[in-house]
């Protein structure tokens, strides 16, 4: 979809903003939740999760996945100091499943001025439990530039593509085209980025802890035991209303009580307040990618080299041609999304869209090829080598199991994840 012939439209390419939102729990030096109100109430880009001691780091757009990072990796280090300076000093929880856990009154229901509707969490309490809540992760919501959107746009209309819609409706459809892509591909981001293949026993047994519970997944959080709700939504991404209308019929429906309820991998994020009537009046701003766990072997959480590989991802998607993503597509897409949060991923089965089905390591190898490709028809080559770089950390990750997040995790904290957890972090 991409017009990457028009010399205006490469050479804004890679102009963006990257803004990233990062839950953890906050702990106690015994391994437990924390059950002290949030520290934070007046920093608007620390704010409290579903529960008061699940802290979330919402951070403004950066031009590039670099400073995204670093900004996060700022903020975490802010609040770390300021938790250990405590009279009870506590810690940042780094991993994406919880520590010991009690019971659900070790998850105490936000509250406070800055934390999100209390309704809205009692009622979430009440439909899922708290457990699940406690699952944490980050966010990757990424804009591409007024610039090349505008290029774009100028570009499609010149090659007699789009006729004579606006530059906003040319907006909207893209990131409509780029989120199916987007959820097509969405078992690529969770096998790269998985990351809590151990659980505490608490967990599964209320008041047994210390024991580690393996339950052969590399994600917990996005397997199909995670962060899901109790129905598959149909999405119709035919333009911005068939795509908002979608969302409102689950709501009358009683299957959720707004657009944050959906529990699904990829978003599309309006200009403006997260709800139906932003999307219908102010259009798309941005696509957020949901399932990254959180990374306890980089201090901000997620690794920098992903990050920079999410962008070049995300542009990939955005360049292959336009599909008919009806349900049984998505439905596909969702199911390769779970069974990607495997920790034996030789084991798991990808079936595109043509009905193929391909051992997982196979199929990741050629989707990182095919981005390779593309790239190499875009960049000279003297600019090329960063992008390699990327592509090819990602590949090992398929080509030695034991490069990857889990493995490693698996390994390191095994026989006693929260108590080597906490060694880790003190």
């Amino acid at each position: 979809m991409i017009h990457i012939e028009d010399i205006n439209v490469r050479s804004t390419l890679m102009r963006c903003g990257v803004g990233l939102e990062k839950e953890s729990l906050r702990i106690t030096a015994d391994g437990f939740m924390a059950g002290t109100p949030h520290p934070f109430p007046d920093d608007p880009e620390i704010v409290t999760d579903f529960c008061e001691n699940q802290v979330e780091i919402n951070l403004p757009a950066a031009e590039t996945p670099e400073d995204a990072v670093g900004l996060l990796q700022e903020y975490t280090d802010k609040i770390s100091e300021r938790l250990r300076l405590l009279p009870e000093p506590e810690y940042l929880w780094p991993f994406s499943n919880p520590p010991y856990l009690r019971g659900e009154e070790d998850v105490p229901i936000a509250s406070g001025k800055r934390s999100r509707k209390t309704s809205y969490r009692e009622y979430l309490s009440r439909r899922y439990g708290r457990y699940m809540m406690t699952f944490s992760g980050i966010h990757y919501n990424y804009s591409f530039s007024n610039e090349f959107l505008s290029a774009d746009y100028l570009a499609a209309r010149k090659a007699g593509e789009i006729g004579e819609i606006t530059q906003r409706e040319y907006r909207d459809r893209f990131y409509l085209h780029l989120a199916k892509r987007a959820l097509q591909y969405n078992w690529l981001l969770v096998a790269l980025t998985a990351a809590s293949p151990l659980m505490d026993s608490s967990y599964m047994d209320s008041g047994m802890t210390g024991y580690d519970v393996f339950s052969g997944m590399g994600s917990t959080r996005c397997s199909a035991v995670g962060y899901w709700n109790c129905f598959t939504p149909e999405i119709d991404y035919h333009s911005i209303e068939t795509y908002a209308d979608s969302i409102q019929k689950y709501i009358e429906q009683g299957l959720i009580r707004n657009p944050a309820e959906l529990f699904f991998p990829i978003r599309i994020k309006p200009n403006g307040k997260y709800d139906i009537d932003s999307f219908k009046k102010k259009g798309i701003g941005r696509i957020e990618l949901r399932m990254i766990d959180l990374n306890p072997l980089s201090p901000s959480g997620i690794d920098l080299r992903d990050a920079q590989f999410l962008q070049l991802l995300l542009i990939w998607l955005a360049s292959l041609p336009e599909i008919d993503f009806d349900m049984p597509a998505q439905l596909q897409a969702v199911h390769n999304t779970k069974n990607a949060a495997s920790y034996y991923l030789e084991k798991v089965r990808i079936q595109d869209l043509d009905g193929r089905s391909t051992d997982l390591p196979s199929a990741a190898l050629q989707a990182l090829g095919q981005m390779r490709e593309f790239y190499r028809a875009v960049w000279e080559w003297e600019e090329l080598g960063k992008i390699e770089g990327l592509i090819r950390y990602q590949e090992m990750k398929f080509r030695h199991p034991e490069n990857r997040y889990a493995w490693k995790i698996r390994n390191t904290f095994g026989g006693g994840v929260v108590k080597k957890g906490l060694e880790y972090i003190r």
